[in-house]
């Protein structure tokens, strides 16, 4: 039978799971929603981001009391505290997945086809798989496959990285031949949100792999 202290913390691990899935799944959708512009999609994507301030605050309040509660020592106290800076990760990565979807639904249709196919379809793609990488690790225990996945996250994260960095030069190039800069503006303040969405995984990967292993915070 679990103790009460367990029980608590397993709420709090459901909780953070539930709006990780909910992330991943907006995610998923604002991919589809690319392929053809498609503003369905990208209203049904906010749907799974929808209240976070509020879900954060719950878990965070959630975590204060386990704290006053049970005042929790060593890895346990590392595990609690590493939950409190989570739900502030999964805030800023559906933040950041909301600014994503406003942006880019409001200049899809500007994009050429040719540079949603080569850059923003694997750019996004690279981020879905990041945040799922990252959530499926909420529920790890072995370290050896926590150190795997966190390892497999970067690889997704440094791809959205580099290709957004590839998608800049070319609109910039665009831009330098067009009248229109504040489209291209536009185009790249909405395309960087993928990528800081896809840093925002690996801050949350890091934070699960300290829990399990210890040491300092990676960076």
């Amino acid at each position: 039978m679990l103790s009460n202290f367990d029980t608590s913390l397993q709420n709090i691990k459901e909780k953070i799971t539930n709006i990780g899935d909910g992330l991943v799944k907006s995610n998923e959708l604002l991919l589809l929603a690319l392929k053809d512009c498609d503003h369905a999609k990208f209203d049904e994507a906010k749907k799974y981001i929808k209240n976070i301030s509020s879900k954060t605050d719950e878990i965070d309040n959630d975590i204060i009391k386990v704290l006053a509660l049970y005042a929790p020592e060593a890895r346990d106290l590392r595990q609690v505290v590493a939950y409190l800076k989570i739900t502030n990760e999964l805030s800023r990565a559906c933040s950041n997945t909301r600014s994503f979807i406003k942006g880019f639904s409001d200049v899809c249709s500007q994009i050429d086809v040719a540079t949603v196919n080569e850059y923003t379809l694997p750019m996004q793609t690279s981020t879905v798989k990041a945040v799922k990488i990252a959530v499926s690790m909420i529920n790890i225990d072995d370290i050896d496959e926590i150190q795997e996945l966190y390892n497999e996250a970067l690889i997704e994260e440094s791809k959205a990285d580099d290709l957004y960095e590839m998608v800049e030069r070319n609109l910039s190039a665009q831009a330098a031949e067009s009248h229109d800069f504040e489209k291209y503006y536009r185009m790249l303040r909405a395309l960087r949100k993928s990528s800081k969405i896809a840093s925002r995984a690996i801050g949350m990967a890091n934070l699960l792999v300290y829990v399990k292993i210890g040491g300092s915070f990676h960076n």
